[in-house]
């Protein structure tokens, strides 16, 4: 047993530290009250830096850094070059490209769009599309271009011409998804209805289609021409609104999009948050006010919970204004953590009020102080260091959204601990002067306390009333609540069956929820409900998803082409591609295949080197594009790529399915093959986001554990810490798939905080009960609620009521934020208030465990002598 007697080496020396620091801000509050107030002042000014620091790009912050895409695209970019003002090929490109879009959609009475009527209205959209300009620029000087000409937006359009009837004249010969043998019309017709195939097998005919899109390439090569595309971009979605109220399309519903319109909308989303924050300040200070508000004008602490509040804010000034001045990257997902950051700094104030209440009332300020922090400040440093933790261990995360959301918030954690040690402490302080003074919250005149039998008149004027048997302020009745009828209610047989069968059923559809959450980000969760950006994405997604991205498979190093083994070698490896699972091998584009075909049909012989290179020209002659997927270097091909087409992905599974399928095959061929396309880029965090989640779970996990051995001095609180976190990240996956929360970069700070919120009810019910001084199981477990009950219904309403303004918003960020607060909360406090109290009192040896500690006297405050043991406040703990 002497081991027991040293599982708080940390924590007694913490404690006596603590103290003493109590007993020093309760007998000088001023300098603590106001440095913080002026170090806010002067680290808020780093705010000035926010404009610069914003980094929304996309692609930066919700992707992976190191993902293997852009390995990938690196090389894709070293080997071919482009030319939007010359070549443009959109299938030949090796980024997302800058453009805009259209999905124009027929209406519901007509069964197709593929109408005189319809056509006559695409055109007239055409025709103000190509005349808008910006800056003097029309959009035939920033098109991106082949032979001469601007690329054409759709294939349809320049078959019609001028004349929108034509289409009727194309109609009987029009097949899908090939047409005219080399054009994919799967990228610009959708829901398309076909007839029997005919001789080409590949194709069929076209009967009707529903929706029809539109591309308008520009010039992206060098910044001067990328510069005069994005002005002309800009212009467009200023413009294109007022252009389709004028245009009055009557045929065909159209939805537009542009390369840029995800930034612009994601950087709108940042707009909301200080009205949303001025407005969680303000009921935050409401429900703080009421929850420690008395009727006796003296004991009443209305003036700590404000200054509370106020001490949250000041953390997040400083934290964020520190960063800001380190030049730390500010991400949209950064602005969730001031709502945080209110809600646990509340609840810190909770805890703080809640100790010095235990104190005896007639002690001098420097000892009740003193007393309050030996109590109230360990808990308050075991949660900031696991919440702190928690969130630093997420920096090390792939994705630099959630790096920079880790890193502001527990920066600002960090400040929201100094400053309620300092300036809350400071502001309980002089409360407590005025108590002792015994003079009135708000006129700070000298009261009675002497009750009259005018109840007005005693809640106004008569205060400074304590219980004379105990010595301290009266007991708040929700601990009476605690003590004499929810423990003792728990405490029946048939109430622990039922909870025993609740949290069966709750792990068990958990456990269900988890097998069902989808994985990856859906870029339209990255702007508000309500964004042009919506509409485009739904109807691509009910129209167009037949046919996904045109993957490259590049030959990344010079291999002897003119070897017959090695193009078999190759032909092998493009049958495997090819072979995959969302793949359709009719669709594919390799010219070697064209090569070997002409080559074969003209009885050339291309198996030596001078042969095969002085032949290349008739590949060019058949199809003049692919010059560009051959690379030239000395007379050497120094690499090469071929096309292979994706059909049928409708999910992000699929989607992760495909990259991780076709990336295998690449690297099982025996020569040296990638694969690449743009969205891959974005397919990479749907393999890497479930591998970053748990790993980041594991090492918070295994921190936590340390934590709680180390501060917590009871080794048994340990097994019930590594309970409630795996039990509580359970339930919180599993509800997200109930709640329509996708497993991506966003959820996944959520799921991170889980950690150090799970710790917090675990850790301090199981040591409130096994440190318990009553006797039997039950009594021990009524014990704890009674002492800690309360405290966590605050802080779990708090921190609900800290982030309650994010349910509100029409963004998706935002409002999958509140989501996954609300269910850690809800899911941690009905650990501590349920599930925990009764399990507990299912193993003997807890008490027993407890009993012998209490022999060998080995208690949590080295000081509790000097306070009734009956009543003695255990740390709580920010729910």
């Amino acid at each position: 047993m002497p081991d027991l007697c040293h599982t708080d080496c940390v924590e007694r020396p913490l404690t006596r530290s603590l103290r003493r620091l109590g007993g020093l801000v309760g007998a000088h509050p001023w300098p603590f009250l106001l440095l913080p107030v002026a170090l806010s002042a002067a680290l808020g000014a780093g705010f000035r830096q926010l404009p610069r620091r914003q980094s929304n790009d996309i692609e930066t912050q919700f992707t992976p850094r190191r993902g293997p895409a852009k390995a990938e695209r690196r090389e894709a970019v070293e080997h071919f070059s482009t030319r939007d003002s010359e070549r443009f090929s959109a299938q030949r490109q090796t980024t997302e490209g800058t453009f805009a879009s259209f999905v124009a959609v027929a209406h519901e009475r007509s069964a197709t769009i593929l109408t005189p009527a319809a056509f006559a209205e695409l055109l007239a959209l055409d025709a103000a599309v190509r005349g808008l300009n910006a800056s003097g620029r029309a959009y035939a000087q920033v098109c991106a271009r082949w032979d001469g000409a601007c690329k054409s937006p759709n294939p349809l359009l320049t078959a019609v011409g001028d004349d929108p009837a034509r289409i009727e004249a194309l109609l009987p010969n029009l097949t899908f998804p090939l047409w005219r043998g080399q054009v994919i019309l799967g990228f610009f017709l959708g829901d398309v209805s076909v007839g029997p195939a005919g001789a080409d097998e590949r194709s069929r005919p076209v009967r009707a289609a529903k929706a029809l899109r539109l591309f308008y390439h520009l010039q992206e090569e060098d910044p001067a021409q990328r510069a005069a595309s994005l002005q002309w971009l800009k212009a467009f979605l200023r413009r294109i609104g007022g252009v389709l109220t004028e245009l009055n399309l009557a045929s065909v519903q159209v939805a537009y999009f542009s390369s840029i319109s995800k930034q612009e909308e994601l950087e709108k989303n940042s707009e909301q948050v200080i009205p949303l924050f001025i407005v969680t300040y303000i009921l935050t200070a409401c429900f703080s006010v009421l929850s420690c508000l008395r009727l006796d004008c003296v004991r009443t602490k209305v003036c700590v919970a404000a200054f509370g509040v106020l001490s949250s804010g000041l953390a997040v000034i400083s934290g964020f204004g520190l960063l800001l001045f380190c030049g730390v990257p500010f991400v949209i997902t950064a602005a969730s953590g001031p709502f945080l950051t209110l809600g646990v700094g509340v609840d810190d104030m909770f805890i703080m009020v809640s100790c010095w209440q235990q104190t005896k009332v007639k002690h001098r300020v420097e000892d009740r102080m003193a007393s309050t922090y030996a109590e109230a400040a360990v808990s308050i440093t075991i949660t900031t260091l696991t919440d702190v933790l928690a969130f630093y261990i997420g920096i090390a995360t792939s994705f630099s959204s959630i790096r920079s959301f880790c890193l502001y918030t527990g920066t600002a954690f960090i400040f929201c601990y100094i400053y309620n040690l300092t300036f809350l402490g400071a502001v309980l302080a002089l409360n407590g002067r005025r108590e002792e003074s015994n003079r009135h919250w708000l006129t700070c005149m000298k009261v009675t306390d002497e009750a009259q039998h005018n109840f007005v008149y005693n809640m106004c004027c008569v205060g400074g009333l304590y219980d004379k048997a105990t010595g301290r302020e009266f007991e708040h009745p929700m601990n009476g609540f605690f003590k004499k009828h929810f423990g003792p209610f728990l405490m029946h047989s048939w109430s622990k069956v039922a909870v025993v069968a609740l949290y069966f059923a709750y792990i068990c559809s958990s456990i269900y929820g988890c097998t069902q959450v989808n994985e990856g980000i859906d870029l339209r969760n990255l702007v508000s409900d309500h964004s042009y950006v919506v509409r485009y994405y739904n109807f691509e997604e009910q129209y167009f998803k037949e046919y996904g991205p045109r993957v490259m498979a590049i030959v990344t190093r010079s291999i002897p082409y003119w070897d017959a083994s090695v193009r078999a070698n190759l032909e092998h490896c493009m049958e495997m591609l090819e072979n995959a699972t969302f793949v359709d091998k009719k669709l594919s584009e390799s010219w070697l295949r064209m090569y070997e075909v002409a080559a074969n049909r003209m009885s050339l012989n291309i198996d030596d080197r001078s042969s095969f290179i002085g032949n290349l020209s008739i590949v060019f002659r058949q199809n003049p594009r692919s010059r560009w997927d051959i690379n030239f270097t000395d007379l050497e091909i120094s690499a090469s790529r071929f096309f292979i087409q994706t059909v049928n992905i409708t999910t992000s599974v699929d989607e992760r399915n495909l990259l991780s399928q076709l990336r295998t095959l690449a690297a099982d061929c025996d020569l040296p093959l990638t694969v690449y396309h743009p969205a891959f880029i974005f397919y990479d965090h749907l393999i890497l986001i479930a591998q970053n989640t748990a790993q980041n779970i594991l090492i918070a996990t295994g921190a936590m554990l340390i934590i709680s051995l180390l501060l917590i001095p009871n080794p048994l609180c340990s097994l019930w810490v590594t309970f409630a976190i795996a039990s509580v990240i359970i339930g919180v996956t599993g509800f997200m798939a109930y709640w329509n929360v996708n497993l991506d970069s966003i959820s996944m700070i959520n799921l991170i905080m889980c950690i150090g919120f799970s710790v917090d009810c675990s850790a301090h019910v199981s040591y409130a009960f096994v440190s318990s001084k009553k006797t039997s199981l039950n009594d021990k477990a009524v014990d704890a609620l009674y002492r800690l009950g309360y405290p966590m219904v605050q802080g779990a309403i708090s921190t609900i009521v800290g982030v309650l303004a994010l349910s509100m918003t029409d963004t998706y960020i935002f409002r999958a934020f509140f989501k996954i607060i609300f269910l850690v909360i809800l899911l941690g406090a009905a650990h501590g208030l349920l599930f925990i109290p009764v399990f507990l009192t299912f193993f003997g040896f807890c008490g027993r465990l407890s009993n012998m500690q209490r022999r060998v006297d080995c208690q949590f405050n080295e000081n509790s002598a000097s306070t009734d043991s009956s009543v003695v406040q255990l740390p709580v703990i920010n729910t």
